[in-house]
């Protein structure tokens, strides 16, 4: 049975380019394929067809349609809920497309999964963010598409080049066009300060930060000291990630209790896991701004959440990475 014809991404379709590889071939997993759809659209190509599926062993098995000979490869899949299904699958796949001949093969995760344990912060513990890394080069990829990694680090623990692109740019556009204005910017903890500050540098607000502390094992945190004003103000909490929310619940109430106005939450990856729905949905948030890095079961969609599209903007990114532009210039614009 014959198959459809596929749309692939030419250098034609990108003149002002140069493309040092093959065609542009856009592939995608099974953890967010609304999100590949999305890319497609942006770059106007179709996805490859790929055949992925488990066997009753759990073996993971995944075929391509068409061959990729030659061509640059992109495979969009970021490394959620199940993570470790979804990670073992991209490392398959990167090796499928690898013994393939594929010319050059990058790794579009727009969320990296173990990214949180990126150094030994207590004895006995693995450094897994570098593991992760390994494998994806051993598995056969040339170069890595993310989006606010939790730390900077993360782009070391690789020897191919790493492209760490960041949501904040969309939440300033986002913020700028409510009409918030008389706001600060908070970092729910000292470990995002870098992240919040350039945020609020971006968006021409004030700065201020909580100081919490975490429980041995991680499983707990105690607010202990704003530092900054935002007594009369709106505040926008900005994290990279919300997984259970503890962290961004307790910073939005005790925000509330030193006299903010309205609080908005602002996080590029909506990982929401248990508890954080409950948390969310009893929290004082006028909105939830996030992005669809990753998909979010409607059974964990709130009324006050807002999802951000990054399909446009990672297409944008795909094609100069496929032409041998500048990726920094989509930011100076």
């Amino acid at each position: 049975m014959s198959q459809p014809p596929v749309t692939l991404a030419r250098p034609e379709n990108n003149p002002t380019g140069y493309a040092l590889y093959g065609r542009l071939v856009l592939c995608s997993g099974t953890a967010n394929p609304a999100l590949a759809a999305e890319i497609a659209a942006a770059i106007g190509c179709d996805l490859l067809p790929v055949r992925i599926r488990q066997f009753a062993n759990g073996n993971t098995f995944v075929r391509l349609d068409r061959s990729v000979r030659g061509s640059d490869v992109f495979w969009v899949q970021p490394t959620c809920t199940p993570t470790n299904d979804n990670l073992m699958e991209l490392l398959i796949a990167i090796d499928c497309l690898r013994r393939d001949s594929a010319g050059r093969i990058t790794a579009v995760v727009p969320y990296y999964g173990y990214g949180r344990t990126d150094k030994k912060d207590q004895p006995r513990v693995p450094i897994t963010a570098r593991l992760v890394a390994d494998m994806l080069t051993v598995a056969g990829a040339d170069r890595v598409l993310t989006m606010d990694l939790h730390a900077d680090q993360i782009q070391g623990f690789f020897s191919i080049p790493v492209d760490d692109i960041t949501a904040h740019h969309m939440f300033a556009k986002h913020i700028r066009g409510k009409g918030v204005t008389d706001a600060v910017v908070v970092s729910p903890d000292l470990g995002g300060v870098k992240d919040a500050r350039n945020f609020a540098v971006e968006i021409d607000l004030p700065l201020a930060m909580i100081e919490k502390r975490r429980s041995a094992d991680g499983s707990m945190t105690q607010i202990f000291n704003l530092i900054g004003e935002v007594d009369g103000k709106d505040v926008l909490i900005i994290d990279e990630e919300i997984d259970t929310a503890g962290t961004i619940c307790n910073a939005a109430h005790f925000v509330k209790a030193h006299g903010a106005r309205r609080v908005y939450a602002l996080a590029t990856h909506p990982i929401f896991s248990p508890p954080a729905v409950e948390r969310l949905r009893e929290a004082p948030f006028e909105e939830i701004i996030v992005t669809n890095t990753v998909p979010i079961p409607p059974d964990k969609m709130l009324p006050n959440i807002t999802v951000l599209n990054v399909g446009p903007l990672l297409g944008d990114v795909i094609q100069r990475i496929h032409s041998g532009r500048s990726v920094g210039e989509i930011f100076d614009e």
